[in-house]
């Protein structure tokens, strides 16, 4: 999993650790893959942490490399490592631009490349998406959501070569507002003003989002592939 030192990664580590998965946990932060690693451990389960890059291929064959090493096999992919900005498009730079989609888009394709060329049959990718890739909520956020929506094209394409082909369901979560790192980024009393969208009237539970993970990655979604789950309280229904 990669993503997986702080916010939801760390959630995500755990959920997966008390369903039943050894973990690889990855991220750019490899000193902050403690905790997650001490979660997973905690629920009787193994872990490894590497240092990875997902812009970069060569981090992520290693990342590959270093799971099949450790565990003869990768069964899951939960592609979680993100960037946030907020930048209006008239002030964003090619930089700025550039690297959102290079993590969030170009990382988790690298990723799944690498998964998809040692996975088995039965085996699943999991794409964290967003709704800012289906609907718009009030920030200039241009990178973001073009890296989000064109994640959710990845997903329906990926899963349209390999499930038939290769026994590989590949999906996606499109998470509403849940407290993560990058919200933390954001100006005060923004989620609060964007609840009146959801229908629940509440942001969302960390583990609410987890048990869908846990539910795509798992044979209870065996014959779910190729979709986006939102899980939004109802936000897309403004």
């Amino acid at each position: 999993m990669t993503g997986a030192s702080s916010g939801l990664g760390v959630d995500f580590a755990q959920a997966l650790a008390e369903a039943g998965a050894d973990l690889v946990l990855a991220a750019r932060r490899e000193d902050r893959l403690a905790h997650a690693k001490s979660l997973v451990e905690d629920a009787g389960r193994r872990a490894i942490t590497v240092r990875t890059d997902v812009s970069d291929p060569d981090d992520c064959t290693a990342l590959v490399e270093a799971a099949m090493a450790e565990f003869g096999r990768v069964d899951i992919l939960v592609n979680n490592a993100g960037l946030g900005t907020a930048v209006p498009a008239t002030r964003e730079t090619p930089e700025q631009f550039r690297q959102v989609i290079d993590v969030n888009l170009n990382g988790c394709y690298w990723m799944a490349q690498a998964c998809g060329r040692v996975m088995q049959p039965g085996s699943s990718i999991v794409n964290i998406s967003s709704i800012l890739g289906l609907t718009t909520a009030g920030l200039p956020q241009a990178a973001y959501a073009a890296s989000k929506a064109g994640l959710i094209g990845l997903t329906r394409d990926l899963a349209q070569q390999w499930t038939g082909r290769k026994g590989i369901r590949v999906n996606a979560l499109a998470p509403g507002f849940f407290a993560s790192e990058m919200t933390e980024q954001y100006p005060e009393g923004y989620i609060e003003g964007q609840l009146a969208r959801v229908l629940v009237g509440r942001a969302g539970d960390p583990d609410e989002l987890a048990a869908a993970l846990v539910f795509l990655v798992s044979d209870a979604g065996g014959y779910v592939t190729g979709t986006t789950l939102p899980v939004e309280g109802g936000l897309l229904t403004s």
